[in-house]
């Protein structure tokens, strides 16, 4: 198969972020598949541009064997007005310059949200090259928007609940990677359309090493500093001196500064820049209990398909889970402890607890994380069930 990939927010290792798309086309690649991936390069948190570009519109690249075209975007910070002509901008060139670059011809084009513009974007080039359409669903807009706080009346919303609907229709074949969208997308269309493939992790790229058996023990958090991480728990914690504990966050996103205030002054908490994605694993393994916290919130009852948590699993370490979310891949493998988002008690008495755990017990839930990732989201697992989808779209 020749597939193309537009994920307006694709990135590779090198980068900070999730690597969903790049490591499922290295993997097809492996299988004997071509794949084109087709994003932009301006950082979606960092609200930087990533590439040179000089007068082009677009860089082509071969990237570990996938042609790799970056579209040329206007920047933009925050979530207002100039995010949108962002988006609008990707649609635009994907439609208008791909067609002009010499591509291999697809078998079949998916088109990755977050936003619809970009999937809307794929079914029009669909239409060109007369392949299949696949619709991945990675955040089921407008409707997370609408469980966060905007009016469903907002033209914006009603603008993308009808692409939404329109495009769900389109779809030969709809992948999400929450595993319970499928409840809410099948209001709009045959449920049996719908195929969960989770986020995961390339796990031959974690060589698995035991923790220290040391005295300091190191709480860590890697991702984005977002509203909904909720990290000024983890430094509220840090100001009450708890005897051998160290903490690091790792990481950029709007709550940066505000989390540099209150740690300032404080030696038992470091907040450092973020890192390549192919760096974390590195950060993960000298660590010795992991963070993963989400505020409670509707937009959690379809589950949630974190790269972040699988990249906490695959490093083999003990994990706080702190989330409302409807799965707990976690808590299904006994890796860790499962707490209440949002309650900084809970937090501290999940940490004390694994303190004072056993060296071995604390192993044993590490490697329980890891040996369940390895067979349910390991991206070769993945990979075979998009490999079957992806067939059976192109034969009928």
């Amino acid at each position: 198969m020749t597939i193309w990939i537009l994920n307006h927010h694709a990135l590779t290792p090198q980068m900070s972020g999730g690597t969903r798309h790049y490591d499922f086309a290295k993997e097809l690649i492996k299988r004997g598949h071509k794949v084109v991936i087709i994003s932009s390069s301006f950082h979606y948190s960092k609200y930087s541009e990533l590439k040179e570009y000089g007068n082009s519109e677009y860089i082509k690249e071969d990237i570990d064997g996938i042609e790799w075209v970056w579209l040329k975007t206007p920047p933009y910070t925050g979530n207002g007005i100039a995010r949108v002509k962002n988006m609008l901008s990707y649609t635009h060139k994907a439609i208008s310059i791909i067609p002009t670059l010499n591509l291999p011809k697809p078998d079949t084009i998916i088109g990755s949200s977050v936003h619809l513009f970009a999937v809307y974007a794929a079914y029009r080039l669909s239409l060109r090259y007369k392949t299949p359409f696949v619709m991945e669903v990675r955040d089921l807009w407008p409707q997370t928007l609408i469980d966060m706080g905007i009016s469903k009346w907002h033209p914006f919303i009603i603008i993308l609940g009808v692409l939404e609907k329109f495009l769900y229709k389109k779809a030969d074949k709809i992948i999400t990677n929450l595993p319970y969208a499928s409840s809410y997308i099948s209001k709009f269309t045959d449920s049996s359309k719908v195929e969960w493939i989770s986020n995961g992790v390339d796990i031959s790229n974690v060589i698995y090493k035991k923790p220290e058996n040391r005295k300091i023990l190191k709480v860590a958090y890697t991702g984005a500093l977002g509203v909904a991480n909720n990290l000024s728990l983890l430094v509220e914690f840090a100001k009450t001196k708890p005897k051998n504990i160290e903490f690091l966050i790792v990481g950029d996103g709007v709550e940066k500064a505000k989390l540099l205030q209150l740690s300032k002054g404080l030696e038992n908490i470091q907040i450092k820049e973020p890192v390549a994605k192919d760096e974390v694993p590195c950060i993960l393994q000298n660590s010795d209990i992991l963070y993963f916290n989400l505020k409670d919130s509707p937009v959690f009852k379809y589950g949630i398909s974190s790269n972040k948590l699988f990249d906490y699993m695959a490093s083999g370490r003990v994990i706080i889970f702190s989330s409302n979310a409807t799965n707990n891949p976690i808590k299904e493998c006994d890796g860790g402890i499962t707490i209440e988002p949002d309650n900084i008690e809970a937090l501290q008495n999940a940490i004390y607890q694994i303190q004072n755990m056993s060296y071995e017990k604390r192993v044993q839930l590490g490697e329980n994380n890891r040996d369940y990732c390895k067979q349910n989201y390991d991206i070769k697992v993945l990979v075979d069930k998009l490999e079957n989808i992806l067939l059976g779209v192109i034969n009928g």
